[in-house]
């Protein structure tokens, strides 16, 4: 999908630093995608720590995955 953004230079140049993207469509790409996985991850710990999700494994090993991954 083709969309147009505003994004301040010097953010456009830290992402794209952060993400080792020469271009800036793919360095914005790739962050979004992170941040939505990150964001992903986070809401999950917190449904299995809160005791929404009756889930088998320890903090530990939950916070060392990456998604979640229903079985």
């Amino acid at each position: 999908m083709r969309v147009t953004i505003e994004v301040d230079a010097s953010d456009l140049d830290k992402i794209q630093k952060l993400t080792g993207q020469k271009k800036k469509s793919p360095a914005i790409s790739q962050a979004l995608a992170e941040f939505v996985r990150q964001q992903q991850k986070r809401q999950f710990i917190e449904r299995v720590l809160s005791g929404e999700t009756d889930y088998a494994l320890t903090n530990e090993e939950l916070e060392a995955r990456d998604v979640y991954e229903p079985r």
